[in-house]
């Protein structure tokens, strides 16, 4: 099964976005989510993480503007991402951690301009 996620889109610097995902409960429950990146042209990165104690890690990139969270109850992590960087820009994928290959789904786009 491929996660899912969705909120992206077109949003000038500044401004905020959210970020949402779902997982299968059996994973869910039991593992480190995280969120990832790729911007045009690089790697894909680890940018935050959370663990099921709800335990975060966050990329000297984001620190101080995302954060992400859990609703265990909805087995969905989420990103809300404030004070948006050109920089930013990028697909964003839920995954494991340790990332599962099945799990890549196809991402959501942001884009952070004016």
């Amino acid at each position: 099964v491929q996660l899912q996620a969705s909120g992206g889109g077109l949003v000038q610097p500044g401004g905020s976005l959210r970020l949402s995902c779902a997982a299968p409960p059996s994973t869910f429950s039991i593992s480190r989510m995280g969120w990832f990146r790729q911007a045009p042209g690089e790697q894909r990165e680890l940018v935050a993480a959370i663990g099921s104690g709800e335990n975060t890690n966050y990329a000297d990139s984001v620190k101080g503007r995302f954060t992400i969270s859990r609703d265990n109850t909805k087995n969905t992590v989420y990103l809300q991402m404030n004070s948006l960087k050109p920089e930013d820009t990028g697909v964003y994928y839920c995954n494991t951690v340790v990332p599962r290959s099945n799990y890549w789904g196809q991402g959501t786009q942001v884009t952070v301009s004016s």
